[in-house]
């Protein structure tokens, strides 16, 4: 009886080294096979399909071959040179060929009303051959066909095309315009049954901003990761997914504790923050997290960390003003390289940008705590389902990185409520502080409290506080008060009265 074979055994595969593809392909490409890439105009086919390239030559030390059917060689060198690819110099040593099948060129040739891709294939295979080429692609296949209504005569000169390539022993992208982004795998709706292999490119426009994904729909004979994965067009370094379902949950876990900045509430979280955790600060506006957020900077620079502060809605000088006034010198800590404040716009980037960026910034400057403020601001620029993506992103690299991060919440109301910020982050995060208005006898005052403490005593109760020239004072728990976190604050008068009588004895 012969043995059975594993999905993972039945083909070799090759890595692209696209950022985060090859986790979702588990490994990369079949070996050997062409892969069809599908995706509207403007989706990043184009892209994908020569990084394929460069990463093979600067990587993995492979040779390859670009046929490009709609942008003449020299106009796709130029463009891609924007990513810092020199394609020339690729050309120059013998390792690129770039062949150009546009439909005004010899390479395709019609003779008497028939299609006839003998030139072209023969080109590409001397190509191939000449530089001992292992990755090929082929960029804009549609445009060879505009002019065809038979579907099978399209689909015979793709199996044509992929039989060819096959036989060279290549592994082959071959990218194909789809008309929308819901409808048919590609334009002729024949291609995916030519190619081993689908993956299909979406652009969508979500909230007014567009969102790309990637999704590998088939793998003949291999397995992959199911769903789609956003991804974002980077300027350094091309196409980037973010393969949210490989993360793995493999962050170490520390026992050392940092300080908060405000000793009261080092108490009531069981003597300070833990050293890698995530903090979640949630309260309305006014209520003090920004200044949280100082004293948590304040702690690090005094005990010689170093700090990354992300700030949505405020700039620079503004935060160090307000710093300044809490009695903290920003400007002092910019200076000796203990702090660094990244500020823009919510609005300036889609949140798969603000994540590499966010990552990029830490790797660059090496902190041992990093802040965002303020989440919200971020949450309303995208849907629920990119933010959710977007939290579980930004946790995963904190906490692998094994560095505290504290992150501010506005909430919408001003006496309590909960927001879709705090609801979605809520169960990833090691800590959760919650600071309220508390409205009593027509005076505003405020409280806070530990909500949650992962792998930690904490203080549970309810606790008054004050904020002045100096920062955050947290005092005695809130007594006889009933109903403060959901905002419908409740005096019970039984304890005064209780507190009277201890006070003058009982009533005759």
């Amino acid at each position: 009886m012969a043995s059975e074979i594993s999905d993972h055994d039945m083909f070799e595969k090759v890595p692209t080294g696209i950022s985060g593809f090859d986790k979702i392909a588990h490994g990369g490409l079949p070996k050997g096979r062409a892969t069809l890439v599908s995706g509207t105009a403007g989706s990043g086919k184009t892209i994908m399909a020569v990084q394929y390239l460069q990463a093979g030559l600067e990587q993995f030390d492979e040779s390859g071959v670009l046929v490009t059917f709609e942008e003449e060689p020299e106009d796709m060198v130029a463009n891609v040179a924007a990513f810092g690819w020199d394609m020339n110099q690729h050309i120059r040593n013998k390792r690129l060929i770039i062949i150009d099948g546009t439909p005004n060129s010899d390479e395709v040739v019609f003779e008497s009303g028939q299609f006839d891709l003998s030139a072209l294939m023969a080109r590409i295979e001397t190509a191939v051959k000449r530089i001992n080429a292992k990755r090929v692609s082929l960029d804009a296949v549609s445009a060879l066909f505009p002019q065809f209504t038979d579907f099978h005569i399209i689909r015979r000169e793709l199996h044509r095309i992929v039989h060819g390539l096959r036989h060279m022993g290549v592994t082959t992208i071959v990218t194909m315009e789809r008309t929308e982004e819901d409808g048919g795998v590609a334009r002729f709706g024949v291609e995916e049954f030519v190619t081993d292999n689908v993956i299909i490119i979406r652009n969508r426009l979500e909230h007014e901003r567009r969102r790309r994904t990637v999704e590998v729909l088939k793998f003949r004979g291999a397995v992959h990761s199911a769903g789609e994965f956003p991804f974002t067009i980077d300027s350094k370094e091309g196409m980037m997914i973010i393969p949210l379902s490989a993360i793995e949950l493999i962050q170490r876990s520390s026992l050392d504790r940092i300080s908060s900045g405000v000793p009261e509430l080092d108490t009531m979280c069981g003597g300070g923050m833990f050293r890698d955790s995530i903090i979640l600060v949630s309260g309305a506006t006014g209520t003090g997290k920004t200044l949280m957020v100082t004293q948590f900077l304040r702690s690090a620079v005094e005990s010689g960390q170093r700090y990354l502060l992300f700030a949505f809605e405020e700039s620079e000088f503004q935060l160090i003003r307000n710093a300044t006034s809490w009695g903290t010198d920003f400007a002092k800590a910019i200076e000796d390289g203990h702090l660094r404040i990244v500020c823009c716009y919510p609005e300036s980037r889609s949140l798969e940008d603000h994540l590499v960026h966010i990552i990029r910034e830490i790797d660059d400057f090496g902190p041992t705590r990093i802040a965002v403020d303020s989440l919200s601001a971020l949450e309303r620029v995208s849907t629920i389902r990119s933010f959710r993506e977007f939290i579980i992103g930004l946790t995963s690299a904190v906490k692998l990185r094994e560095i505290a991060g504290m992150f501010t919440n506005t909430t919408s109301m001003l006496l309590g409520g909960e927001s879709v910020t705090e609801t979605h982050i809520s169960t990833i995060t090691d800590s959760i502080i919650l600071l309220r208005y508390v409205e009593l006898h027509g005076e505003m005052r405020r409280g806070i409290t530990v909500l949650k403490m992962r792998g930690s005593w904490h203080d549970k109760n309810i606790r008054e506080y004050h904020i002045d020239d100096v920062g955050m004072h947290i005092g005695e728990a809130f007594s006889g008060v009933g109903g403060i976190l959901a905002g419908n604050p409740v005096y019970d008068f039984r304890e005064e009265h209780k507190q009277l009588s201890n006070l003058f004895g009982p009533e005759d």
